[in-house]
């Protein structure tokens, strides 16, 4: 009651209920007293008293009033939970905790702790006793939230002992509760190094581990220690497959390499040493162990090696243990061949005789090489491993290998199986030295397979080094025979020949000739051994089909020209210079010019009879006296004569020809000769030509007349003639009209022959020459207007020859569908007046263009013609314009209604006042004044010519039209000012809300109506 000397009643009213034995009742008056009661000296005069039987004890029932009531005090928890942990009744006392009914304390906690830690926690918890609130959260492994609780409370708990003591008892738990320590948000609570220190004392290498991995993972500078601490402790604490993965995730950077490096090498992991080692005698020191190391990787570790150092570990690899390592050797030699060079690692392979890696090398390295060395190191080491088939596929394949070289290699090893240098010789054209190789050393049985089998074309140089050898005929018999057919003959022929031994062939040549083969080359050489042993040759030469007779003529020059000749003479064409000098070297004339009169050959011709051939004299007689007569062809002879000719030589053909063509009955209606009869004398002697062409019919007339017309001869006279006589009237007339300018000739010409070309052509050169009416003319009797009616139109237009022209475009429209001749004709008919052929060829279908003649009849003035015109394609305005002109006022109206614009009512309207139509002009103007923009031009136009009163008068009959506007209210207005002031003020009353009145006052004011104003 917090009265004075409330405290002692209190205590006599409990004392006395307690020795009365009203427990309960002296309990409550304790819990109502407050703290003065409620100590422990009240709770241990309630522990002292006996529990009655069947009764609880009397403290429970104490504390349990004072629960009633309230919240017990430490002393009352402490004296209470000791009870309940007594009878193992913890979880009355959780209930009491959550109901608040208990007062925490350190001392509480403690004395739960043992019974229930999560319970202890709580109380430690609520009394704020953060050391024993983390001891609790180690002891319940809630490690996570010891940081987070230490940092809320400002607590600053000692994280390594606390380490020191967890990794003794769950190692584990200490890793995760070390790493969530490093990893706090606000900056680690422990040094790294210290943490490690507490694992290592106790040799936990693998939480050790774990826990640098997660501290580590940031990959800084300043932890470089750290890194190269984590991997020491695996490298030496017997887990290098651990440190092996560490290297493998490639997660740190700042490690001691150098050490690390020793740390691998001692630890077996030679892979990692050489990743890390820089020094190359490190490098050399650890590369040997090849067999705990990846192959591919020690491939690719050479690429990181300069060249100089890559060759040095690769010679300590050779060096070390070649068989076992040489196939890593050749990898890394054929990946960096080209940045090691080949010529080096060759010498690395030589220096240790190793062959096998040789050939793998190079062989690997053949396709993208073009170094010659390497096609020779690989062919040579493919022999000394016997793998002949190889060097036989590079020899044949291979185009960047020494064949020299080869060739020589190949015959100083004499390998055992000689068909590489067979191959070798074949392809590079040894095979002399092949040949003596094998004849030598007595491979005759591989002579005949290289013959037989792989280069029978290369027979030839083989028979001829044999012959050299001399050996035995009857081997070289038998070559020859077992090869056949695929011996090419003519080296085989240079060889044997050139040995003077062709003789030996005889047999072999006529067997092939024999067998039907038809080879020139198999031919020559059998015709060779026939002239030289006098077989017949004439016959040979003339009969035989298949030989060549520059090479037969060659080689009979020597022995018989005459021969030589033949030979030359069968070629026909072919041999004709080698047949020129033969017969002239050797005097055979008389043969030279029967050949040439055969041969019918211009350029052959030029030649002997070229004014630089001192023989043509003799050429030339013995043609005319043995060769020409001689032939019965009349080709020959016209051939012949033309050349004769274009030798310049027309006096002698000139005679020649009158004498075969004229006087003679075989060659005198040759063409040819005659077309050269004529042609000759036009060039040597024109006035026999007129005679020619009237004694001769059997000639070329077209091309002849050309040549006479031409600008050389001008023989225009006999051109004519020669076209005449041919039925060639156009071609006559052209020359006619174009050579000879007689155009009355002409025109006599076409009367006798009447033919439309002719005409046409006759036409032309009239209408050239400004005859119009007489071009015209003889246009229409071509009947063919087809080229030149627009010449005529212009010709005609300009020299006004309208009749003329109508006539000759009457005709033309019969013959040709063109806008052009229907709009003319329409012109012309208008010029000539013929209005009514005019109005109904309009009216008929036609291709004119309507419009375009009838505005240029307009503007020419002829109304008439284009009121016809513009009628026809309904082109009204223009018909008004049209009716204007011809003063038809009446019918100018209904074409302006029909036209209905504007631009054609004024027109009509203004004719109609000049005229003084002014019952016209106002059914025009009343189209005009409800158009706002055109009725000040309207009046402008009335008053400029004093019309007002008619003006005025329009504008009255105005006011009543549906489309009435205030312009012309306003307007009249503004008249009647000028000229009815009286009507003005009567106008305004009645139609003062449409007009506009500014306007309006503006005009009373210039006419002094103030009234009306």
């Amino acid at each position: 009651l917090n009265l004075p000397g409330a405290g002692q009643m209190y205590e006599a009213e409990f004392n006395r209920l307690f020795q009365a034995g009203d427990y309960k009742a002296a309990a409550r008056v304790a819990a109502d007293a407050g703290m003065d009661l409620r100590t422990q000296d009240t709770i241990n005069r309630f522990l002292q008293l006996p529990q009655a039987p069947g009764q609880p004890q009397p403290v429970l029932v104490y504390f349990s009033t004072l629960l009633e009531k309230g919240k017990l005090n430490k002393i009352e928890t402490i004296e209470l939970a000791r009870r309940v942990l007594q009878q193992g009744r913890q979880q009355m006392l959780e209930n009491w905790l959550k109901q608040d009914k208990l007062e925490c304390s350190e001392d509480l906690g403690d004395m739960v702790i043992n019974a229930d830690a999560k319970m202890a926690l709580s109380i430690y918890l609520r009394a704020n006793v953060p050391e024993k609130v983390v001891q609790c959260f180690m002891l319940n492994g809630e490690y996570q939230n010891i940081v987070a609780y230490s940092v809320k409370v400002g607590y600053k708990p000692d994280y390594i002992l606390m380490l020191q003591n967890l990794v003794r008892q769950n190692p584990k738990a200490a890793e995760e509760f070390a790493k969530s320590l490093v990893n706090n948000e606000g900056g680690r609570l422990v040094d790294v190094g210290m943490v490690v220190d507490v694992f290592m004392q106790l040799n936990r290498i693998q939480e050790t581990t774990s826990f640098l991995l997660d501290a580590l993972k940031g990959n800084r500078a300043e932890e470089g220690q750290l890194q190269t601490r984590l991997l020491e402790i695996n490298l030496l604490g017997g887990a290098p497959q651990v440190a092996d993965a560490i290297f493998a995730s490639e997660m740190f950077s700042y490690y001691d390499r150098a050490h690390i490096a020793q740390l691998c090498e001692k630890s077996g992991l030679y892979q990692r040493a050489l990743e890390h080692f820089t020094e190359i005698e490190d490098v050399k020191r650890v590369i040997v162990h090849t067999q705990s190391i990846s192959p591919e990787f020690l491939v690719d570790f050479f690429g990181t090696l300069t060249g100089e150092h890559c060759i040095e570990c690769l010679n300590v690899l050779m060096m070390h243990n070649m068989k076992a390592n040489l196939q890593i050797v050749v990898q890394a030699a054929t990946k960096y061949a080209e940045q090691l060079g080949p010529k080096e690692l060759i010498q690395l392979f030589e220096s240790y005789k190793s062959y096998e890696g040789l050939y793998y090398f190079c062989g690997s390295i053949l396709s993208v090489s073009q170094d010659a060395d390497v096609h020779f190191k690989y062919i040579e080491a493919a022999a000394k491993m016997g793998q002949f088939d190889t060097v036989i596929r590079v020899i044949r394949e291979s185009e960047h290998y020494d064949a020299q070289k080869v060739k020589d290699f190949l015959l100083m090893e004499k390998v055992s199986d000689p068909r590489p240098l067979i191959h070798v010789c074949d392809r590079h054209g040894f095979v002399d030295e092949l040949t003596s190789y094998l004849y030598t050393n007595k491979l005759l049985k591989h002579i005949e397979v290289y013959v037989q089998k792989v280069s029978p074309q290369r027979t030839p140089e083989v028979i001829g080094k044999l012959l050299d050898l001399d050996c035995d005929e009857d081997f070289i018999k038998r070559l020859l025979d077992s090869v056949r057919n695929l011996c090419p003959v003519d080296p085989l022929v240079a060889q044997v020949e050139e040995r003077n031994r062709l003789r030996m062939l005889q047999p072999f040549l006529e067997q092939r000739v024999a067998e039907g083969n038809t080879e020139a080359a198999t031919h020559n050489a059998i015709g060779k051994i026939y002239i030289t042993i006098h077989k017949e040759p004439q016959e040979w030469l003339k009969n035989n089909q298949f030989y060549d007779s520059k090479i037969v003529g060659k080689f009979c020059e020597k022995l018989d020209p005459y021969l030589a000749f033949l030979a030359y003479k069968r070629a026909w064409g072919q041999c004709d210079d080698e047949l020129i000098d033969v017969t002239t070297a050797n005097e055979l004339f008389k043969d030279q010019a029967r050949y040439c009169v055969e041969r019918q050959d211009m350029g052959l011709w030029e030649r002997v009879l070229s004014s630089d051939n001192p023989h043509r004299r003799r050429v030339i007689d013995e043609t005319v006296q043995t060769a020409l007569p001689e032939s019965k062809n009349p080709d020959e002879v016209s051939t012949t004569v033309k050349a004769f000719m274009t030798a310049d030589l027309p006096n002698e053909l000139i005679e020649l020809l009158e004498k075969i063509v004229l006087h003679g009955d075989e060659f005198s209606n040759n063409k040819n000769l005659q077309n050269l009869l004529i042609l000759t004398a036009i060039k040597s002697d024109s006035a026999r030509v007129m005679d020619y062409i009237h004694r001769l019919d059997n000639f070329d007339g077209p091309d002849i007349a050309k040549i006479a017309c031409s600008e050389m001869y001008k023989l225009f006279e006999e051109a004519f003639e020669i076209y005449k006589k041919h039925n060639l009237n156009v071609d006559a007339i052209d020359v006619l009209l174009n050579h000879l300018e007689d155009l009355d000739r002409g025109v006599q010409f076409a009367q006798r022959c009447d033919e439309s070309e002719v005409w046409s052509h006759l036409a032309k050169a009239q209408l050239d020459a400004n005859l119009v009416k007489e071009a015209i003319e003889s246009f229409i009797k071509s009947n063919d207007p087809t080229e030149h009616y627009k010449d005529v139109i212009e010709a005609a237009v300009r020299e006004d020859q309208w009749e003329d022209l109508v006539n000759f475009l009457e005709m033309a429209r019969k013959k040709v569908k063109e806008r052009t001749i229907d709009t003319e004709l329409i012109f012309a008919l208008a010029k000539i007046r013929k209005l009514a052929e005019l109005e109904e060829f309009v009216a008929s279908p036609n291709l004119a263009d309507i419009q375009g003649i009838g505005d240029r009849c307009y503007d020419q003035g002829m109304f008439e013609a284009a009121k016809i015109l513009f009628n026809n394609i309904s082109n009204n305005a223009k018909l008004a314009s049209c009716f204007i002109q011809l003063d038809q006022f009446r019918e100018a109206v209904e074409s302006a209604r029909k036209a209905n614009s504007i631009r054609t009512w004024k027109e009509v309207n203004a004719a109609c006042v000049e005229k003084g139509e002014f019952r016209l002009a106002a059914i025009c103007g009343l189209h005009i004044i409800v158009s706002p923009d055109h009725l000040e031009d309207l009046i402008s136009q009335y008053e400029r010519r004093g019309y007002s009163e008619e003006l005025m008068g329009l504008l009255e009959q105005g006011l009543g039209l549906e489309g009435a506007h205030a312009g012309i209210f306003t307007e009249l207005g503004i008249l009647y000012s000028k000229y009815r002031p009286d009507a003005l003020m009567d106008h305004i009353k009645i139609y003062w809300s449409r007009m506009n009145i500014p306007k309006m006052l503006r005009a009373c004011e210039r006419a002094r109506l103030w009234q009306e104003a």
